[in-house]
């Protein structure tokens, strides 16, 4: 049984492999040949009184899909709460409480043939590149394939796996306009992944030049309230989110004009719309102005089951409404797989972890 840690996990994991090993397991999930359980988010009202407001959390997510070999078990314990930033915005926060002032997110792999338990990751590389990778297949399936000015929300370690995504699937893209509410983190962001990419990625002062001339935005915050005014979205814009109400907390990043002004909704798990109540992708419904069916997965739009864009003045969005158990699956499966040749990690014997007898 091997054991990876975070900076063992980014020798041997690419974006590019994220994405592919992502439109596999989707795939897979719409065909009946992968597995998932919604997402659980579950407080106790226990704080740590370092940090007052803040309560203990516990996640988890699970899947598993054929072709990776491998269930995955995903959950984090967390101290999470809501901080307030200079100007009123709010957005939610993860404390670093464990010892040494870190954080607790695991991966556990176990075979789909002979049971065992394969391994135990790090959760935080992979879950970055999920969700990066995640929004870029709604922007490769759904956009303009001619988009050449996009706008990004978010200046955090999100954003930055998200930009990174998008210049894989949206090569031609000239132009980035960040903005977050910090004017520091904003320009710093700007002004490292400029460096990186080669790519003109400007910092701006309000939220509108976000929006306004842009093919292609993209939310990737934190953010508890919605990032912008769907009023300001151009004909034949592409929007992705990555944040929709959990269950817990009524989170969004799209207001109800942007979900009223698509023309194509599409999402990554009906099932978790559900499950949570999620009232931004839920509201066209409610409110008469599209038929619930019309709501469609990301995984039916990748195997040609369900339509996309099909005029270039449509507004689309992509709700990457949830974190899934057979995302973990899928990449941790390859990140097992290329660690294991390279001699990566830690081993432990694998007949700690099994039992003789059962209930």
């Amino acid at each position: 049984m091997r054991i990876l840690t975070n900076a063992e996990i980014e020798q041997v994991l690419t974006m590019q492999d994220c994405i592919e090993a992502l439109e596999q397991a989707y795939k897979e999930l719409a065909q009946g040949l992968g597995a998932n359980r919604p997402r659980n988010h579950t407080y106790f009202p226990v704080e740590d009184p370092r940090y007052p407001g803040f309560r203990f959390r516990f996640k988890s997510q699970e899947g598993g899909c054929v072709s990776a070999g491998v269930w995955a078990l995903r959950i984090t314990s967390d101290l999470a709460g809501v901080e307030v930033l200079p100007g009123g915005v709010k957005r939610r926060r993860l404390l670093p409480a464990a010892p040494g002032d870190r954080y607790v997110g695991l991966v556990f792999l176990f075979s789909l043939r002979d049971l065992a338990p394969l391994a135990v990751l790090h959760d935080s590389v992979i879950q970055k590149m999920r969700v990066g990778a995640t929004s870029a297949l709604g922007i490769r399936e759904l956009s303009n394939p001619d988009a050449r000015v996009a706008g990004l929300f978010g200046s955090g370690w999100q954003a930055g796996a998200h930009l990174e995504a998008l210049l894989l699937v949206r090569p031609g893209i000239e132009e980035i306009r960040v903005y977050s509410p910090t004017r520091e983190h904003r320009e710093t962001f700007a002004a490292q992944w400029s460096e990186r990419t080669g790519k003109r990625v400007i910092a701006v002062d309000h939220p509108r030049e976000a929006v306004e001339g842009c093919q292609i935005v993209t939310c990737a915050t934190a953010a508890m309230d919605p990032c912008f005014d769907g009023a300001w979205l151009e004909p034949g814009t592409h929007v992705t989110c990555i944040t929709s109400p959990d269950g817990t907390a009524m989170r969004r990043e799209l207001d109800d004009t942007t979900f009223d002004r698509a023309d194509v909704i599409v999402v990554l798990s009906n099932e978790q719309v559900e499950h949570d109540n999620q009232i931004d992708i839920l509201g066209p419904v409610r409110r008469g102005r599209k038929r619930r069916e019309e709501i469609r997965e990301l995984g039916e739009v990748l195997l040609g089951r369900a339509p996309g864009r099909t005029r270039r003045d449509q507004i689309t969005v992509f709700a990457n409404n949830t974190g899934m158990g057979i995302q973990f699956a899928a990449v941790g499966a390859r990140v097992l797989a290329r660690a294991e040749a390279l001699g990566l990690g830690r081993t432990i014997p694998v007949e700690w972890f099994l039992e003789e007898t059962t209930p």
